[in-house]
């Protein structure tokens, strides 16, 4: 048996239903969404620069952009396993987030004196060491704060509060460097306010949900690294991790897919930013419903789907020709991809991993698909080089259609235990 401390606070909100009768998420899981949101706005404002920065401005080879941007997607892969296994340890997720938070808020000051590759990479490195010391947490105090039923509804809830801040990040970069042209001081500045805005929501009202395991009434002490690595040998969540490790491995950043649309497309590169933009707003519209919708018919089949749903984004970088609209439903099928796969994957983890170890597993699920993504990154750039853009697509094509049939085969029925 366990207990959720402070659970009358933070899990009554999530059993009253809306006029639709959908259950509405927790005040715990809108203020962490509302952390992201900010946070979002500000990691965006610098990140959508990046790829034009780096390959347009130094030069850099789409082999060279591959390592980089491998470090982007998977440089806050080792710390997340550790950080889980910290927050379940002492039993406070949220002072292990707020750390994270911070540290990813204070790089944003170090932009200002970064010069040239090597700075930025170290930056780089340092604001993902951030976000993986917060993510794992996180999402164990957003699953801590719900019903086990309503899992993938909190979790899409809070993904489309997050994309509300990647759309309005690259928005507001975008306005600033029109009206203020080269000034990325500015775009520094005002991105680490609103990271100071995110930590301050997250340490002034997110409650603290601690897991605690009791037998007869007793507190068992808190885990221990064995017991926490021991979610490995639950078959259901092994399956997760391989399932999500294998999909990861085929899966190109939205870097790489932009930087395929313009060279495509060759428009004019201060519009780059917006297609982060467009692809948030679907992402965002979706990411809500879609939760809810994995929560009545199987959070499997939904991430499957997602996965289909990209197999087709693949298929559309190989038209001849591509004009704007085909752009547009690009755009517009990747926003689809992320609402059907990011939360849908942390719901389908939370609902088969104890309370008592649910950041470790979860640590231990984002360490495997973060390294598989920068995996991904590296190969996807070196086959750009070797190759040509078409080939290297379509080798990821190939290979993603083949994953995406067995993780359908391996995830069955989706017949999901859950933790009352």
């Amino acid at each position: 048996m366990y207990q959720i401390e402070n659970s009358r606070q933070v899990l009554g909100s999530g059993r009253r239903f809306g006029r639709a009768g959908w259950r509405k998420p927790s005040r715990n899981v809108v203020l962490l969404g509302l952390t992201s949101m900010f946070t979002d706005i500000s990691a965006e404002m610098v990140n959508t620069i990046l790829p034009l920065y780096l390959v347009f401005t130094l030069g850099l080879a789409p082999f060279q952009f591959g390592l980089i941007d491998g470090i982007y997607q998977g440089g806050s892969a080792l710390v997340r396993i550790a950080s889980g296994f910290i927050a379940d340890r002492i039993r406070s997720p949220k002072i292990v987030a707020v750390a994270g938070y911070g540290l990813s808020a204070v790089t944003k000051l170090g932009f200002l004196a970064a010069q040239g590759a090597a700075a930025l990479t170290v930056l780089i490195i340092v604001d993902r060491i951030g976000k993986g010391i917060r993510t794992t947490p996180r999402d164990a105090l957003i699953s801590l704060s719900s019903r086990p039923a309503d899992l993938g509804l909190a979790f899409g809830v809070h993904r489309a509060l997050d994309t509300v801040g990647a759309m309005i990040g690259p928005l507001l970069g975008f306005v600033l460097l029109f009206a203020l042209p080269n000034a990325f001081d500015a775009v520094f500045v005002v991105s680490f306010c609103f990271a100071i805005v995110g930590l301050g929501i997250l340490g002034l009202f997110v409650r603290d949900v601690r897991a605690v395991r009791e037998t007869d009434g007793v507190a068992l002490p808190a885990p221990s690294v064995r017991e926490a690595a021991s979610v490995l040998v639950a078959p259901r969540f092994r399956l997760l991790v391989l399932v999500g490790s294998g999909l990861g491995l085929l899966t190109v950043s939205d870097a790489f897919i932009y930087l395929v649309l313009q060279r495509r497309l060759d428009f004019n590169f201060g519009f780059f930013p917006l297609l982060y933009v467009a692809t948030a707003i679907v992402y965002m519209i979706l990411a809500t419903p879609v939760g809810q919708l994995a929560d009545r018919i199987g959070r499997g089949r939904v991430f499957v789907a997602g996965y289909i749903v990209l197999a087709v984004v693949y298929a559309s970088l190989l038209l001849p020709g591509i004009g704007p609209f085909q752009v547009v439903v690009t755009l517009g099928l990747l926003g689809a991809y992320y609402a059907m796969t990011d939360g849908v994957l942390a719901a389908l983890a939370s609902g088969v991993l104890p309370p008592e170890v649910r950041g470790s597993g979860l640590g231990i699920l984002g360490t495997a698909t973060s390294l598989a993504r920068l995996v991904a990154s590296v190969l996807f750039g070196l086959f750009w080089t070797l190759w040509d853009v078409t080939g290297a697509v379509g080798a990821f094509l190939v290979g993603l259609v083949i994953c995406t049939v067995i993780a359908a085969v391996l995830l069955g029925k989706d017949q999901v235990p859950r933790y009352e």
